[in-house]
């Protein structure tokens, strides 16, 4: 099969396409057949880290990955004999946390359950991209959200709305915690993340986002770029600031309900960009950029390698 390997740390030029031999489901793993995957800013992060930062993140689950890529979606293939959830041809789709191999490949065997990642089935309405596009971002926007328990009416501004999870954070805090959202992003996002439910958006090229008489019961950075000091003056006084540095968890249920208010209609994934698996250094250069506009999938084509 074809996959990312990256043996070293560094630029995007460390990741190459090669030709290696398709994984063998353990009787508590499925083999999935990916169709798609992505490259995020966590990819970027953990493709520069040097070896021996990996030490204390093994505590967390953590592995240096052979094979990069943190999501996926797929059709699994074939099943160990453990196997009890899972049918050969089914729709799934996840994360590969905490697995030494990750999802930028034509196959990725995983176990039908473990502590630091997760697999369910696809919603029945999206597509193998748009299923890739969401656990990351969806996830970490949805348990940061749940920290600030939103009450229905609150007002709750987003910083960095465009974003793979800002994108997630507009849509979850206007249609699943029913809150007055206001975005922040540039002008030409004004209209997406108008469109994904903000009432109000503030084009931080434009105005300091800061500089309005309004106040928020919440700030949520998508980014990682500001603090709480840097909101004082728009959060209320009993407001709440969160942050997507913010350590997450991925489960099972947070998926699950992603699935059901995708299928709902109440979220959406938002795409940057598509990639081929050869084009895996495009990909991550795109990341890195900072500009992308929600999610930069990697749509797998199953054929030899050139």
């Amino acid at each position: 099969m074809r996959a990312i390997i990256q043996t070293k740390s560094g630029s995007p030029g460390v990741l190459k396409l090669r030709e290696i031999v398709k994984p063998v489901p353990q009787d508590d793993q499925v083999l999935v057949k990916v169709h798609a995957s992505t490259v995020t800013r966590g990819d970027v992060i953990l493709r520069k880290l040097h070896p021996l930062l990996y030490l204390p993140m093994r505590l967390f689950g953590i592995k240096r990955k052979r094979i990069p890529g943190h999501e996926f979606a797929g059709e699994i293939v074939e099943i160990g004999e453990g196997i009890t959830k899972f049918k050969v041809g089914e729709k799934v789709f996840g994360t590969t946390t905490g697995l030494s191999v990750g999802a930028n490949a034509e196959f990725v065997c995983l176990p039908e359950n473990w502590r630091s990642g997760v697999l369910t089935f696809m919603p029945a309405n999206a597509t193998f991209e748009e299923a890739a596009a969401i656990p990351i971002g969806g996830m970490a926007a949805l348990e940061i959200l749940n920290k600030g328990k939103i009450k229905p009416n609150q007002k709750v501004l987003v910083y960095g709305a465009s974003g793979s999870v800002g994108t997630y954070a507009v849509q979850l805090a206007k249609n699943y915690f029913a809150a007055e959202v206001t975005g922040v992003c540039s002008t030409k996002n004004i209209d997406l993340v108008k469109d994904l439910g903000a009432t109000t958006v503030i084009d931080y090229t434009e105005s300091e986002f800061t500089q309005t008489d309004q106040t928020y019961d919440v700030v949520f950075d998508a980014v990682g770029k500001i603090s709480r000091a840097d909101t004082k003056s728009i959060l209320n006084k009993k407001g709440t600031f969160l942050s997507v540095r913010t350590m997450t968890k991925e489960t099972e249920e947070s998926l699950l309900l992603l699935v059901n208010l995708f299928e709902e209609g109440k979220i959406k994934a938002v795409i940057d960009s598509r990639f081929s698996l050869a084009q895996i250094v495009e990909a991550h250069k795109r990341v890195e950029t900072g500009h992308k506009t929600g999610n930069v999938v990697i749509t797998l084509i199953h054929e030899e390698m050139e």
